[in-house]
């Protein structure tokens, strides 16, 4: 019986401090790693794309752009690291040890965070760009931007570093046994995640997009009065407010989709469930996570410049020579 026992243990070795391997019947853990190793797959697939296309196509070096780059990249990230990492720490054993443990729990914070920070910043820019056009130009510059961008991940960093204060320190501090990676949260910092990092983001968000969907609700009214216009700049201006409010349309999709997926996890933590181990807040990470995967399907959908850029990277025109110069708008 104890040899039984002992093979049921994630460290043999250990009779009396080792944990027991997952309890899942081996046709429903293989499911399991199946199916997220391939939306893990998709994740870092389409969210290459989305990096490649923005980093190589001159005609994509925009504003806008450079934010949806941030959080292509933020998305890579979840998809490389977080998604095969957590169903290994749920549905395996834990051979990494206790200090890797902990660094998971950091980077799992920081990613998360810094994608949410990226997603206000692109509220801000569809707002300047819908209620401020004028001075769109000269308010919002690529320096600019990249300097916001270098902040949020700046700022994710350092206010990340508060939920590891303990973690880096004492690694196995909320272990019961070896072989497992618990990652608690405590109540301050759960209730400083939840303030910070979900209702004043939201708030943030939703404020500004009530703004910019008023606003753009009149400039369609009054594009559709000046639609018999005959004088070229008059077209061109139409043109031009239709794109804006094109991508205005597309960006609070990418909101809305941003909103249904961190709700459930957030909503959770608000009950007062502290740990990432229970079953409610498994399946609120996993809705998180899957935010990382449906961001690049919406590009596909409604930006044509990414299904363009999609063609000339699967069939490697952008290996030749001036292709960071084609026109894909």
């Amino acid at each position: 019986m104890e040899v039984i026992d002992g093979a049921e243990l994630c460290f043999p070795q250990l009779l009396n401090t080792s944990c027991r391997k997952s309890a899942l019947p081996g046709s429903e853990t293989v499911f399991l790693h199946t199916l997220v190793f391939s939306i893990s797959v998709l994740t870092v697939a389409l969210n290459l794309l989305v990096i490649i296309s923005v980093s190589h196509f001159r005609q994509l070096h925009t504003p806008t752009n450079i934010l949806l780059l941030s959080l292509a990249v933020s998305d890579f990230l979840v998809g490389l690291l977080l998604m095969p990492v957590e169903i290994l720490r749920k549905t395996s054993c834990w051979f990494l040890g206790d200090l890797m443990c902990s660094l998971y729990k950091y980077v799992s914070f920081i990613i998360p965070s810094s994608s949410v920070g990226d997603i206000v910043l692109i509220s801000v820019d569809r707002y300047v760009a819908i209620c401020d056009p004028l001075h769109y130009t000269t308010r919002i510059t690529e320096r600019r931007v990249k300097l916001c961008v270098c902040l949020c991940w700046f700022c994710s960093v350092f206010y990340c570093s508060l939920f590891a204060k303990y973690g880096l320190t004492q690694p196995d501090r909320y272990n019961s046994c070896y072989g497992e990676c618990v990652i608690v949260i405590s109540y301050i910092a759960g209730a400083a995640d939840l303030v910070f990092t979900f209702i004043v983001p939201i708030t943030v968000i939703v404020v500004l997009y009530m703004r910019v969907f008023v606003v753009a609700v009149s400039q369609a009214r009054a594009m559709h009065s000046q639609i018999t216009a005959v004088t070229l700049q008059s077209s061109v201006t139409l043109t031009t407010k239709k794109s804006e409010l094109k991508a205005a349309r597309t960006l609070g999709v990418l909101v809305v989709v941003f909103l249904l997926c961190f709700c459930p996890y957030y909503c959770v933590s608000f009950a007062g469930d502290n740990t990432l181990n229970s079953s409610s807040t498994s399946y609120g990470l996993s809705l998180l996570y899957l935010h990382s995967c449906l961001n690049p399907v919406i590009y596909a959908l409604f930006y044509p410049w990414f299904k363009k850029a999609v063609f000339q990277i699967v069939t490697f025109k952008i290996l030749q020579p001036g292709s960071c110069e084609a026109n894909i708008l």
